[in-house]
């Protein structure tokens, strides 16, 4: 490897940053990586083949076995220590070489290491990864964005190794700046609205129909291979045959209901504020994963208020088709909120997305791939300039089809005390965007009354 320069650098040997780096050497590329901590290079050492792989234990190897211009790419941990990285790099870098951050790096954050770096000489891409670590391994979806002179530079690896959908592989240079990590913030934030929707649906299905871990898995499986095909409802079904080893009981039953957010889900709750676009879902997603947290504080409440769950009024599975629909009308509207957002975001940032290829690069490879990507993609090649998704007439028919079972349901969960904010928000943007006329007079009536804020006349 002495005698061979290697087409890419990784500094940061995870799982995530390993496994990207043996998929590079599965289609043929030389690789080099680095990481501080001497176990993880060893592990890659051991992993990858000496002919193709090049694992470093000083950033001053590592740098030699690169060959120019230099492409470097960083999956550390967002913030702090991807500056610290890139501090150490500068010194050793020429005009020319290429600095790739791959994590999930705060859109900001990469907005102004894109410019501080540009008006170095040097290239810098962020690229969203997603896939988790069978992605990174057997085919991720990459989100670039940055420098569109340097990207040709990584087009024909990232070609390689990303998940391919009919032949096409799903990436694709997406703008400049911190387009591809604006991109990737946006897709967790509509993971985070998918997977609140799931969860409540199996509440539904297992506090207020009393069906056991058995037939969700039954039922997941059966809806995976219809409309609502998808990666995450994929994984919902497989959750449900998982046996916990240590107590051999079904895992699910072992997990405590507390979950965290590393970020991303709130920065895109905070970016659409700031834009003053609605994404209800996502926004009820997050807080959801707060409420969560307050554990010791809803034990105290459910033994203080004491609000039994009512028995389901009849045969559930009179209601499974329903459901099945409630949660298919309920998914495409996160999909559209989120992709409402990114096209607004393009226009704020001057990014210059397009929305159609967007939909197409996560149609594999990310944890957000689902059959109906296919008909959003459609939507915008049909309509380029569509101002919303909910004015695409095929994707009004659906969801027009589903919003009465999506109302069933919320009636039954709210007879049954059971929260579904998640599928409420849904419902709720669903009518709110087809009034013709909100309420809001009365706001700006109010607003002026107490602080002459004026308002318009019709």
């Amino acid at each position: 490897m002495a005698e061979i320069k290697a087409t890419i650098g990784m500094i940061g040997l995870g799982v995530m940053g390993r496994n990207l780096l043996l998929n590079m050497v599965d289609h043929g590329f030389t690789v080099a990586g680095y990481d501080r901590d001497p176990e993880k290079v060893s592990a890659l050492a051991k992993e990858g083949d000496e002919k193709w792989v090049s694992a470093q234990k000083t950033l001053g190897r590592f740098i030699a076995c690169l060959e120019k211009p230099r492409k470097i790419m960083l999956l550390v941990p967002a913030g702090a220590p991807v500056d610290a990285v890139i501090e150490e790099l500068l010194p050793n870098l020429e005009p020319g070489d290429l600095i790739i951050d791959g994590g999930n790096s705060y859109f900001e954050d990469t907005a102004r290491r894109y410019r501080t770096l540009v008006d170095q000489g040097l290239s810098f891409l962020g690229v969203g990864v997603s896939g988790g670590e069978d992605g990174a391994r057997r085919g991720p979806s990459l989100m670039p964005g940055g420098s569109s002179d340097a990207y040709p530079l990584v087009r024909p690896l990232f070609e390689k190794i990303a998940a391919k959908v009919d032949d096409a592989p799903c990436v694709t240079w997406l703008g400049p700046g911190a387009a591809g990590h604006y991109v990737k913030m946006v897709h967790n934030g509509i993971e985070y609205g998918l997977m609140q929707l799931i969860a409540e649906s199996y509440d539904l299905m297992r506090r207020g129909f009393g069906f056991n871990n058995r037939r969700l898995q039954e039922i997941f499986r059966q809806w995976n291979r219809g409309a609502l095909n998808s990666f995450l409802l994929e994984i919902t079904a497989d959750i449900f045959a998982q046996r916990d080893e240590r107590t051999g009981q079904d895992l699910i039953d072992v997990i405590l209901d507390v979950a965290r957010q590393k970020g991303t889900g709130m920065w895109t709750t905070q970016s659409a504020m700031s834009l003053q676009v609605p994404i209800p879902v996502i926004d009820m997603a997050v807080m959801m994963r707060d409420l969560s947290g307050f554990k010791t504080e809803r034990e105290l409440a459910a033994r203080a208020l004491n609000v039994p769950v009512d028995p389901f009024p009849g045969n559930p599975e009179d209601l499974l088709v329903a459901l099945e629909h409630a949660l298919l009308a309920a998914m495409l509207l996160t999909y559209i909120q989120g992709m409402n957002m990114l096209k607004k975001a393009s226009e704020a940032h001057e990014y210059g997305l397009n929305m159609a290829e967007v939909a197409r690069i996560w149609r594999g490879g990310c944890i957000i791939r689902a059959a109906m990507l296919n008909d959003l993609r459609d939507a915008y090649l049909t309509q380029p300039g569509l101002a919303n998704l909910l004015l695409d007439r095929s994707l009004v028919q659906q969801v027009t089809a589903w919003q009465k079972d999506l109302r069933r349901v919320l009636s039954f969960s709210v007879q049954l005390g059971i929260p579904t904010p998640a599928l409420m928000a849904a419902l709720a943007y669903f009518d709110s965007f087809r009034s013709g006329w909100l309420p809001t007079n009365l706001i700006q009536a109010q607003r002026d009354y107490f602080g002459a804020h004026t308002y318009e006349r019709i």
